[in-house]
């Protein structure tokens, strides 16, 4: 509940009401738009707007006030500064439902101040990270859509995409519907805007003034793209980069190549747990909560983010980083000493930002300074340094901080900040110029000071006039409103009131006592202030000049940002490394097209970090031809899901360049992670419906290459069991056969195991590389405790173990029976019995099949031809009702051929 008295009251008189009320109604409809008015000292928010407020972050409607009366009123709430923060922060940080505007003004006279959005903050970072690092980077991307070549490739998640910029009208065709759930799936805002935006014209010429260097380059990158531009020039519109001049020469352009990391769609990000969600218990969660180990100000951070979304897959760049990594774990004093310098570095990025953006005072300067200072301290620990990398750590970190931090660069940086900056006056927490600086400066001062002594000759020589001791009974105020004035209590006005009335002005008698002057003092007084003020003047005029040319050093500052970035965040992953219980290993990292997915003693970073448990470590070894495709069975709560999903955690931490979880590691890089996580798995957020189920596996089919990792968890769970078990089996027999990719296939269909079964290989189609693993549990019979081991194991799962959990959980003997009954009725389903040669029917079962091995082979041929037709419809471009009535037509053909089908027909 709200406390009444905390929030701020409403105080507008009558006048300023009606005057308000009139501007509020010549506000533009914006559904998106969140409107906050700055009145000075708190803020208000009206209408629908102030609903939501109040709902959503003071959760009831008591805090809405009415601004005016009857058919005008207006819905209002106000808001302190504190919370203003929280809102800013929650609708740009969190959400990606809404803009956020500010006002300034009064009256019926108001202007918009700012206005951000999730992918654009503008103006409102001060407020944002005023307290707080920038953890992430928002992007903001512009398309246009081209669907001439049967889809188009967008990177939303490598690009941690906020909102997606596209031309007015698209939405209308069914492809674009299918763009805009796609969007919407990523959590990325969209945002409309006139195709008239998406222009080219002057784009060359308009970068020519943003971009630094020369323009041929940026001409000849513009002329290689067809659709690109177009976007280009509706981003630059829709950013105002062009509207300020401190924006020109301060941004670079390169093309963005998808082929340079590792493919993650947001499937695999919630399954894999990669970045942080609200609904996580603590921080080691999810993988960036449990890595993110950064010491500098915000900007290890944000390179964490970016490189959790774009693993690599140049086997030499990873090594590169793992190189790094293993030199920074085996020498610990060395990424200690390290670790403790890069604590004293401020967010270089952010401060050059606000240089660029002409928004810097003296105390970015002197953050960049302090910055600055440590490096010969990094440089100094770095040559200490004498292992078997340090060809490698000279070569990425000596050369560059030498030839940064020479005479040239931020030597000189340091020794302007050194000459121009007040440097003992930051204690008193004080940002000046020093007054040696600039000889204006310097005479201003001096006379300040001779000013400073006549007036304390003049405060003596008056106390004893007066025989008043000085400080204690003739005190002297400085800065009031009536400038230096004398001051003496009321208890000793009478004494000298003969001479007070008779040589002094007397400006006021309070209870704190009565102020007077004199001529002299008047005098001085005035020339003091006078003074002042042109100090203040002369020092704005040079803090000016200092940032200017703080300014000219922006390319040494960026290369420096991104050099301590990488550092920090390479030592954050030996830190992990080395920390940990069970200590991470080097993986051996291979070129996709050789080698094997070897993880021995392999363990979850994120579960073994939970206080709560006590990890058991499993191998993986995914072997092309012999276990390549694994199908892993057992019981729910078993360990499937946990296992699936290291694997395709350790691989994304190896091509990452961190260390990993495991006794050994060996892995093949993979192109791309793809994950079909089971509905009833808390990971998937909301409800899987069957639809959405088969999208994503569509996805799949279509995506996935012999160089990708395919993670699937409980397909077919969503339809009827023998439908489910159906596609389950044909996707496999794909995946296998046409695909190639090395796969994690956990199910409850145990009756897949027959894929991998010796003798299924001896009758059907050589099916390569399929293995069979399960989770194991133990039961004890003597005192029926069921305990799960954790552990994968080679083989089937055996399939009685939910009767035994019956039976020991005292289910009545009656049922136990039943169950044993019926489950023997269905066991032709067994990899023995679907492929027995003896096609007889077994005595006293009227459900029994058994089907001969031409017959089972012509039905998986039809349900090949099934699980073809359905991964090649454009589910994408397809709204619901189409694309149910194309799958119930291929269905309904499917059902045509069981006719003379008897193992075909067991589905339907």
């Amino acid at each position: 509940m709200v406390e009444e008295n905390k929030l701020p009251e409403l105080k507008l008189d009558a006048k300023q009401a009606q005057g308000f009320l009139s501007f509020f109604k010549t506000l533009p409809y914006d559904p998106r738009a969140v409107r906050i008015f700055d009145r000075r000292d708190y803020y208000t928010s009206h209408g629908e707007n102030a609903t939501f407020i109040a709902m959503t972050y003071y959760h009831t409607t008591t805090a809405l006030r009415q601004l005016g009366g009857g058919a005008d009123g207006l819905s209002s709430v106000s808001i302190n500064k504190n919370m203003f923060e929280t809102i800013a922060r929650d609708l740009l940080l969190e959400r990606t439902d809404h803009t956020l505007e500010l006002y300034e003004g009064s009256g019926s006279n108001w202007r918009l101040a700012k206005s951000g959005t999730p992918g654009n903050l503008g103006s409102f970072e001060d407020v944002l990270f005023a307290n707080n690092e920038m953890q992430d980077s928002p992007v903001v991307v512009a398309l246009i859509p081209n669907f001439r070549e049967n889809g188009c490739t967008v990177a939303l998640v490598a690009l941690g995409c906020k909102e997606c910029l596209l031309p007015a009208e698209t939405g209308k065709s069914s492809e674009c519907r299918t763009l805009h759930d796609a969007l919407t799936r990523c959590g990325v805002m969209l945002t409309e805007r006139k195709k008239s935006e998406f222009k080219t014209r002057d784009l060359v010429q308009d970068l020519g003034r943003l971009v630094k260097g020369s323009i041929e380059p940026v001409r000849d990158l513009v002329s290689g793209f067809e659709f690109a531009p177009g976007a280009l020039g509706a981003l630059l519109s829709y950013a105002e980069l062009l509207a300020g001049e401190s924006n020109y020469g301060n941004y670079t352009i390169r093309r963005y190549n998808l082929d340079s990391y590792m493919r993650l769609d947001s499937a695999a990000m919630r399954a894999l747990n990669v970045l942080e969600s609200k609904t996580d218990a603590n921080k080691n969660f999810s993988l960036f909560g449990l890595m993110n180990r950064t010491c500098t100000a915000g900007m290890g951070k944000r390179l964490l983010h970016m490189w959790l979304k774009q693993p690599l897959l140049d086997v030499n760049e990873i090594n590169s980083r793992l190189d790094l990594v293993q030199a920074f774990v085996e020498d610990t004093a060395l990424r200690q000493d390290l670790r403790q310098h890069l604590k004293r570095i401020s967010d270089i990025e952010r401060l050059m930002r606000n240089l660029e953006k002409k928004r810097a005072g003296l105390q970015h300067i002197v953050k960049l300074y302090q910055s600055s200072i440590r490096l010969p301290y990094i440089r100094s620990a770095l040559e200490r340094y004498d292992g078997q990398f340090s060809s490698l750590i000279k070569e990425r970190y000596l050369d560059p901080l030498e030839s940064l931090t020479d005479d040239d660069h931020l030597n000189k940086f340091v020794a302007l900040v050194e000459a121009s900056v007040d440097l003992d006056q930051l204690e008193n927490g004080e940002y000046m110029i020093s007054p040696n600086y600039d000889p204006a400066l310097s005479a201003l001062k001096d006379e300040q000071e001779s000013l400073e002594r006549q007036i304390h000759n003049l405060h003596k020589q008056t106390a004893n006039d007066l025989d008043l001791p000085q400080d204690k009974g003739l005190k002297l105020d400085k800065g009031t409103q009536f400038g230096h004035v004398f001051r003496i209590t009321k208890k000793e006005e009478p004494k000298i009131r003969k001479k007070l009335t008779t040589q002094f002005i007397v400006l006021e008698t309070r209870k704190d006592g009565v102020k007077f002057t004199n001529t002299k003092l008047k005098k001085l007084g005035d020339q003091y202030q006078k003074i002042v003020e042109e100090y203040k003047n002369c020092q704005k005029e040079l803090v000016n000049r200092v940032i200017q040319t703080a300014a000219t050093f922006s390319e040494v500052f960026e290369s420096l940002a991104g050099m301590l970035s990488e550092l920090d965040v390479l030592l954050s992953f030996a830190d992990l490394a080395s920390s940990c219980p069970t200590p991470y290993t080097r993986p051996d990292i291979s070129p996709s097209d050789v080698g094997d997915i070897i993880l021995e003693g392999s363990r979850h970073p994120c579960v073994e970090a939970q206080d709560w448990v006590n990890f058991i470590p499993n191998d993986c070894k995914l072997v092309r031809g012999k276990s390549w495709f694994q199908i892993i069975t057992g019981p729910n709560m078993g360990g499937k899901s946990t296992f699936i999903r290291q694997v395709g955690v350790n691989i994304l931490m190896a091509q990452v360049g961190s260390f990993v979880p495991c006794d050994k590691a060996s892995i093949s890089v993979r192109d791309c992670i793809f994950a079909r996580v089971g509905a009833g798995d808390c990971q998937l957020r909301g409800v899987s419906t069957f639809m959405q189920e088969m999208l994503e596996t569509a996805s799949i089919l279509k995506g996935a290459t012999d160089k990708s990792l395919i993670i699937i968890d409980e397909l077919g769970r969503g339809t009827s069991t023998y439908d489910g078990f159906g596609l389950a089996w044909a996707i496999c027999e794909h995946l296998v056969q046409v695909i190639k990719a090395p796969t994690l296939f956990a199910t409850h269909f145990h009756e897949l195991t027959a894929l991998a079964d010796e003798k299924a290989e001896s009758h059907t189609k050589h099916i390569v590389g399929v293995a069979n693993y399960h989770v194991s549990a133990h039961i004890d019979s003597s005192n029926c405790k069921l305990t799960m081991l954790y552990k994968v194991e080679p083989g089937a799962c055996d399939q009685s173990f939910g009767i035994h959990v019956a039976e020991f959980a005292n289910f009545p003997k009656s049922v136990v029976a039943l169950a044993r009954e019926k489950a023997a009725e269905l066991e032709d389903f067994s990899p023995n019995a679907i492929f027995s040669n003896d096609t007889a029917e077994k005595v006293g079962s009227k459900r029994k099949r058994s089907c001969d091995l031409e017959d089972m082979s012509r039905g998986a041929a039809h349900a090949h031809r099934f699980l073809k037709a359905f991964s090649d419809l454009p589910l994408e471009t397809m709204d619901l009702k189409e694309a149910l009535h194309q799958v119930s037509k291929l269905k309904n053909d499917l059902e045509r051929d069981a006719a003379n089908c008897r193992w075909l027909k067991q589905f339907f």
